[in-house]
């Protein structure tokens, strides 16, 4: 497990956020940041548990998200993002965590 990236809710539009109109979310791209900082903008209705839209969350990844999430609190399964990486959150110590699946590959500084 290593480190991936930082998620910032805010409430601010950021340069270079795009959006997805299934989460209801504006989010920036982690590549872009020099400290891999994700911001994260909601709008009204958004689907996305209320733990993730109020409270930072970071971000590791990991050669295999089922073993890191098995015997966790799970706040979002498993699922495949637009992006094409395959995530999950969990919580731990009140706080969200995401795992995102990567290959021995990818690199992510």
């Amino acid at each position: 497990m290593r480190f991936h990236h930082i998620g910032i809710p805010t409430t601010e539009p950021r340069e270079g956020e795009t959006y997805s109109a299934a989460s209801k979310l504006f989010i920036t791209d982690i590549d872009s940041h020099p400290y891999r900082v994700e911001w994260l903008r909601f709008e009204e209705g958004s689907p996305m548990p209320e733990l993730i839209q109020t409270v930072p969350h970071v971000a590791f990844a990991v050669s295999d998200l089922e073993e890191a999430i098995e015997g966790k609190v799970v706040l979002i399964p498993p699922k495949v993002t637009a992006a094409g990486h395959t995530i999950a959150f969990i919580v731990e110590g009140g706080a969200p965590i995401e795992f995102v699946q990567v290959s021995d590959s990818e690199d992510c500084r």
